[in-house]
């Protein structure tokens, strides 16, 4: 099942039995009581602290790192109605250090802060214009001048040097999250640092901060998925948070913020009683619940505080909207239902399955399969106090909307009226349960659904339960409730192509940069640096040992077994891809529309869905994967079922005409997204002319081609070479079936490939309109051939310079200068040995920064600043990183393909690890010196012609704007 699991949380009647789920309490070794559910497959604990705080842990053992979240029952639903946005930007605000945390000079810098508020106090109350712009230079000024005792990124410094990744947080209606992934000998030292930084608030470089927020909502402003997500927000919640305001804040909250209330927000609901410490994965009970108890239990005790509660009236009406953007045409429309914990949630994420699984439902088989839309999908998303059920639809070439919503509501009224097959609930009830057998296996899904069950307030023994409790659902109950929510009490929003005359352009601020005081470092850093912990040795892959390799026949067939689960996959591999023959895609994806002579289309794919087996084919430019998944026990069937599939596909002109017809009209569409064209921007600077994005099959090729054709390609392709990957619990059954039902071929040799050219870079400038807040631009430059001497230096380089929240990179762009949002760059190596590595760099911000951006961007990329402790520090975590490594299951598999193509047959990381501790920063300033100083980059710009300065972007190089039909060859 590729759909996400949007219901929170997320076994077969016949395959997983229902067990009692009843919560009891138990104490473990060190007097601490904890709650689990019986049969619970997570095992997991929850602990509560004498002060509130909430502890849950779960055991996840694959390698030895901890995914931690500390999760903070609040987000944009609390903000204030005269300071939206305030939660989000206090999140961020939470990685600025503490009084102890990112200071030189705490007692200097403190009188200086709260300077700063109290002027942003005046400038939030002063109503004249240039009575403002001279106070937000005052608040500049003194920014400048506190900036001189801040440490900048000193959090982040200090995170990283655990060897931490994945460092971050996200910030949505109930919920802020801080997320990071760390060794497990690290956990004292993260807990130390994590105790200090949540235990108070330093509104520390605020200013340039919230410049980078308004950025983010910038982009907000560019993206399409939102435009259409806040006006359905805005009209199923037209009297509540939900609706009436937004994660991001408004431009006028964002320019007016007040200090003074984002500390009362914070000291209200950052204490223990509202936020939980979760640890997923290697650990030791006995000894992480003592060590959260000494670094968190001495927050104060104090009662949670009151939620936001949302209360509003039933839909009892149609209501319809409309909104406009460059892009495609689309519709969607919601129902409104209670929230997480009610039993709305359990009915509508099923019928949500019903109609909407990717493989059998309802809209997939009648609309999508039947090509009678370009494409149509269902989701259920659930709240503490309200969820929703949203439908969205995109139309053929020549179709209306409102065609496209009755085709969906059509569906909907087979729910009603039982059309629908009687295995369907089981089915879907199986295929969520498979899912999450699955997702449970990453420590992040399992992170995701204990934060939503805290945050949500549901017991952890429902979340784990709910599946079971859907398979309880008869079919007649399903459609009553669905006669009863699903009428003319819904939200519509049509999204029309056209001018977004609701965007919002502001001037640039102009902020002076402030000081980052690279080399500096609090006490809190000093001390804490001096702590020792007893390494973790890596564990490099014995790919001879981890690899089973033997043949059936004549192919290739490696193994890895499962030893976690009853799940099975099996992985045909062959080294032919588009550039052999660039009618393969089209084929592969003209197999979803293809039944047997045996089998329809939809009762092939209901075939499947009832055996619990997906099946996919990922078509590469030079290498194809044909792959199948699901329960052991189903496996050989689905591997007949898929064979048979393969072989005896049956073309079908009409289904072929209409196809084509989806082809051209997506390729239509792709012309007015902003993300498709940015794509095929940048594969023009980097390749030219002559690239893949534009080595399409022709309309005229389209319409000329005999199906026959692309299914007999179909049944040709295991004629070739190919080799067999299998990952799973019964290796006999599963190659007994592969010998049974496969096509072993006749390891024909492949048909010659395309070779697409990787020409020089020379310093253009490519330019696409569109009409959009910000200015993207990327840059690009041609380097050496795939060189293994380089994985070192260059993975150094990426920590060091381009990469995370301490990096070169972020700090001059961002967190000194506040001229974008995302700022990057990197070094990155070929995946194969005959290929070319690339320097790239990239900045979104506000199209009147573009100069100032560009300006400094180039700086940096040709002078390398040298921070010593800084370098020392991206070199521990790399090494750290490297150490607590470990490749599992079948990724180990994957990685030694990865290997093989760049000319490899040992676990590279070996040389890394040992190279990377004895480089210095000198070699890696030659590095520096040698592969990214004085490149000649080509340049991908995209944005608004009208707002950009010219004469800036004519510094760059030669400037040539490039048509739609130059990027797209149609």
């Amino acid at each position: 099942m590729r759909k996400s699991l949007l219901f929170c949380g997320i076994m077969f009647s016949s395959v997983f039995t229902y067990a009692q789920l009843n919560t009891v309490k138990k104490t473990d070794n060190k007097g601490y009581v904890y709650e689990m559910v019986e049969n619970d497959p997570s095992n997991t604990r929850i602990y509560t602290l004498k002060n509130g705080l909430k502890i849950y842990l779960a055991q996840l053992k694959d390698e030895p790192r901890i995914q931690t979240h500390i999760a903070v029952k609040t987000g944009s639903n609390n903000d204030p109605e005269d300071n939206t946005g305030l939660a989000h930007y206090l999140e961020h605000m939470v990685f600025k250090g503490t009084s102890k945390i990112g200071t030189q000079n705490w007692n200097t810098e403190k009188p200086l802060i709260k300077q700063i508020s109290d002027l942003y106090e005046q400038h939030k109350a002063e109503k004249d214009p240039a009575k403002k712009i001279a106070l937000y230079k005052k608040i500049d000024e003194v920014s400048q001048e506190a900036s001189k005792y801040a440490v900048a990124n000193e959090y982040d410094k200090l995170i990283s040097s655990l060897g931490a990744s994945g460092t971050n947080a996200h910030t949505s209606l109930e919920e802020t999250i801080y997320h990071n992934n760390i060794p497990n000998n690290e956990l004292e030292k993260w807990l130390m640092v994590e105790s200090e930084r949540f235990n108070e608030l330093v509104l520390r470089l605020f200013h340039t901060e919230l410049e980078a927020v308004y950025e983010e909502f910038n982009r907000s402003q560019d993206n399409d998925s939102r435009l259409v997500y806040y006006k359905m927000m805005e009209t199923l919640f037209p009297k509540s948070h939900y609706g009436t305001q937004t994660t991001i804040g408004t431009s006028e909250h964002l320019k007016n913020p007040s200090m003074v209330a984002i500390h009362n927000y914070f000291d209200k609901y950052y204490v223990a009683s509202n936020m939980a410490v979760m640890l997923i994965g290697d650990f030791d009970f006995d000894t992480a619940v003592p060590l959260i108890d000494k670094h968190f239990g001495s927050y104060a005790t104090k009662p949670a505080p009151a939620q936001y509660v949302a209360k509003e009236e039933p839909v009892k009406s149609i209501v319809t909207s409309e909104v406009y953007s460059p892009s495609s045409e689309r519709v969607q429309f919601a129902y409104r239902f209670d929230g997480a914990k009610s039993s709305d949630a359990k009915y509508a994420t099923l019928i949500d399955y019903i109609l909407s699984n990717s493989t059998a439902g309802l809209i997939d088989l009648n609309i999508n399969q039947q090509q009678k839309a370009l494409s149509a999908g269902s989701g259920a998303s659930f709240f503490r106090d309200y969820g929703m059920h949203s439908f969205s639809g995109a139309p053929k070439q020549g179709q209306s909307l409102e065609e496209v919503r009755d085709l969906i509501f059509a569906q909907i009224e087979n729910i009603k009226n039982g059309k629908f097959e009687d295995w369907m609930i089981d089915a879907v009830v199986n295929d969520l349960k498979k899912s999450r057998l699955q997702s449970w296996e990453n420590s992040r899904s399992l992170a995701a659904s204990l934060y939503k069950s805290y945050i949500n307030d549901m017991p952890w023994a429902q979340v784990v339960d709910q599946y079971n409790d859907m398979g309880r659902v008869t079919k007649q109950e399903l459609m009553d409730f669905a006669r009863k929510h699903y009428n003319d009490n819904y939200v519509i929003v049509y999204k029309r192509q056209g001018e977004n005359k609701d965007l919002v352009r502001v001037s640039n601020p102009g902020i002076t940069p402030i000081q980052l005081n690279r080399s500096a470092e609090s006490d809190f850093y000093k001390n804490f640096m001096k702590i020792g912990t007893k390494d973790i040795q890596p564990v490099f892959v014995d790919f001879k040992k981890e690899l089973k390799e033997g043949k059936i026949k004549k192919t290739k067939f490696t193994s890895i077994d499962n030893k976690t689960n009853d799940l099975s996959s099996v992985y045909y591999i062959s080294d032919m891809g588009s550039d052999h023959n660039k009618k393969l895609g089209l084929a592969v994806n003209y197999l979803n529309y293809l039944g047997t002579s045996k089998y329809s289309p939809e009762n092939l794919k209901k075939e499947f869905y009832k055996i619990g087996v997906e099946y996919g084919v990922n078509a590469g430019t030079d290498r194809t994967y044909v792959y199948l998944t699901g329960l052991q026990k189903n496996l050989p069937e689905g591997i007949k079922l898929f064979e048979h599939l393969l072989n005896d596909a049956v073309a079908n002109k009409e289904s072929y005409q209409e196809y084509v017809k989806s082809i051209i009209k997506s390729r239509a569409n792709a012309k007015n997204n902003k993300n498709a064209i940015a794509v095929a921007l940048n594969t023009y600077a980097q390749y030219g002319a002559e690239n893949r994005f534009r080595d399409i099959v022709s309309e005229a090729e389209l319409n000329a081609i005999d199906p026959k054709e692309l299914t007999q390609l179909i049944k040709d392709f295991f004629n070739y070479k190919h080799q067999i990957f299998y990952f799973g619990n019964n290796e006999v059954a599963t190659k007994k079936a592969i010998e049974q039902y496969h096509n072993f071929g006749k390891e024909l040799a492949y048909p010659a490939k395309k070779d697409f050219p990787q020409p020089i870079t020379d310093g253009k400038v490519y330019f696409a309109p569109y009409d959009m807040v910000q200015a993207e631009i990327n840059f690009i430059a041609r380097d050496t051939k795939y060189d293994p001497t380089l994985l070192t230096p260059s993975g150094i380089f990426n920590e060091y310079f381009g990469g995370g929240l301490s990096s070169i990179v972020f700090q001059e762009i961002r967190e000194s200068k506040s001229l974008a949002y995302s700022a990057r760059a990197s070094y990155t190596n070929a995946n194969k040995k005959e290929l070319y590595n690339y320097v790239r760099a990239n900045i979104g911000t506000q199209a009147n920064k573009l100069p100032q951006a560009v300006e400094a961007m180039n700086e940096l990329m040709n002078n390398m600043p040298k921070a010593p402790n800084q370098f020392e520090n991206s070199k521990q975590a790399a090494l750290k990183q490297i150490a607590t490594k470990r490749y599992t299951k079948s990724n180990i598999f994957f990685y030694w393909l990865s290997l093989q193509d760049r000319g490899l047959n040992y676990d590279i990381n070996k040389d890394i690890y040992t190279q990377t501790s004895t480089l210095t920063l000198d070699q890696l300033n030659n590095f520096f010196n040698q592969h990214i100083k004085g490149q000649k980059y080509n340049v991908g710009l995209i944005g608004n012609k009208t707002n950009l300065d010219w004469q800036a972007v004519q510094k760059l190089g030669e400037i040539k704007e490039l048509t739609l039909e130059d990027l797209f060859n149609y």
